[in-house]
C-alpha cells in the first residue's frame, strides 16, 4: 500500500475505535433506531452542503440513485440500527468480537459478488484478527451464557455484519460505475437516515430527543467524525485496495477501543489481552503489507 493509502487506513480506524465508546451516550433515554436516524440525517444534510459549498457535482441518474439508496440503507441503516440494538443488551467489547466477523462475509462476497480473488494472505491475516480480538474480550465474552436472549442478540449481530457487507461491495461497485464517493455518501447517509425514521413511525416507537450535553455532543461526534471523515476515508481506500482488504479496519478498531476502554472505563489488562493485541497487529501487517493495484485503474 503506499503512504495515502496508510493513512486512509489510519483515520477510520483511529476514529471507529472511539465510537465504540462514543455510542454508548446515544443509548438510554431516546430510542435506539432514533438515534441512528438523526445521526445519519445530520451527517448527510453536512455532507450535502459541503458538496455544495465546495463545487461537487450533485447530479445523477435516477438508477445512480437507486444504487446510492440501497447503500445508504445497508451501510449507514440497518447495519448501525443493529449495531445500537446490540449495544443496549451487549458490552461493547462483546459486540466488536461479533462484527469483526464482518471481514469473512466480505472475502466471501467479494469473491461471488465482484468476482475477487480469495487471497490467501487475507484469509490467514483475517483469522488472527478475529482470533486476536476474542483473546482481548475473553473476559467479556465469558459472562455471555448464550440463552434464548443472547441468541437473538447475535443473530441481530450477524444481520448486521451481512448489512454492512453488502453495504461494502456495493460501495465498490459504484465506484466501479465512477460514482464519487463523497457525493455518494453526502446522500446514502440521507437516504439511510430518512429510511431509518420512516421505519421508527411504521413501528410507532415514540419520537423524542434527549437535550444533554453528553447526548448531543456525542451525536454531533458521531455524525461529523464517527460518519462523514471516517466513512468518507474507508470507502475511498475499499475502492482502491479491495473489500477484502480494506475491511480489516473493523478488526482492528476494537484494539484501539481498549486503549480508550483502558482510560475511560478501568479495562484491566492481562495475558490474554497482549496475547490478542500480538495477534491482531500480525494479522494486520500481513493483509497490509502487499502493495495492491487500484480496482479504479
Amino acid at each position: 500500500m503506499t503512504k495515502r493509502q496508510y493513512i486512509l487506513f489510519a483515520i477510520p480506524a483511529l476514529i471507529w475505535g472511539s465510537t465504540w465508546y462514543v455510542i454508548k451516550f446515544q443509548l438510554g433515554t431516546v430510542e435506539p433506531l432514533l438515534s441512528v436516524a438523526y445521526r445519519f440525517i445530520l451527517a448527510g444534510l453536512g455532507l450535502i452542503l459541503f458538496c455544495f459549498i465546495t463545487g461537487k457535482k450533485m447530479k445523477f441518474t435516477l438508477k445512480e440513485h437507486f444504487l446510492i439508496f440501497l447503500l445508504g440503507l445497508s451501510l449507514f441503516g440497518i447495519n448501525y440500527w443493529f449495531v445500537y440494538e446490540a449495544e443496549t443488551k451487549l458490552t461493547s467489547g462483546v459486540v466488536a468480537v461479533i462484527f469483526s466477523l464482518i471481514i469473512v462475509f466480505n472475502v466471501l462476497f467479494n469473491a461471488l459478488f465482484l468476482k475477487g480473488k480469495i487471497k490467501r494472505d487475507v484469509v490467514i491475516g483475517a483469522a488472527l484478527g478475529i482470533v486476536g480480538t476474542v483473546f482481548l474480550f475473553k473476559n467479556q465474552l465469558s459472562l455471555m451464557s448464550f440463552n434464548s436472549k443472547d441468541a437473538l442478540v447475535f443473530l441481530i449481530c450477524i444481520g448486521g455484519i451481512i448489512s454492512a457487507s453488502l453495504g461494502n461491495i456495493l460501495s465498490a461497485y459504484k465506484q466501479k460505475k465512477k460514482i464519487p464517493v463523497l457525493q455518494a455518501n453526502a446522500f446514502g447517509m440521507l437516504y439511510g437516515g430518512l429510511s431509518m425514521f420512516i421505519i421508527v413511525m411504521a413501528l410507532h416507537k415514540p419520537i423524542s430527543f434527549e437535550f444533554s450535553a453528553s447526548y448531543i455532543l456525542s451525536m454531533f461526534y458521531l455524525a461529523a467524525f464517527g460518519s462523514i471523515v471516517a466513512f468518507s476515508s474507508y470507502l475511498k481506500l475499499l475502492g482502491e485496495i479491495g473489500p477484502d482488504r480494506s475491511v480489516y479496519i473493523t478488526i482492528i478498531t476494537p484494539a484501539i477501543a481498549i486503549v480508550i476502554s483502558t482510560i475511560f472505563e478501568g479495562y484491566v489488562w492481562d495475558i490474554f489481552a497482549v496475547i490478542g493485541i500480538i495477534l491482531l497487529f500480525s494479522g494486520n501487517f500481513l493483509v497490509l503489507r502487499f502493495k495492491t493495484k487500484k480496482l479504479l485503474a
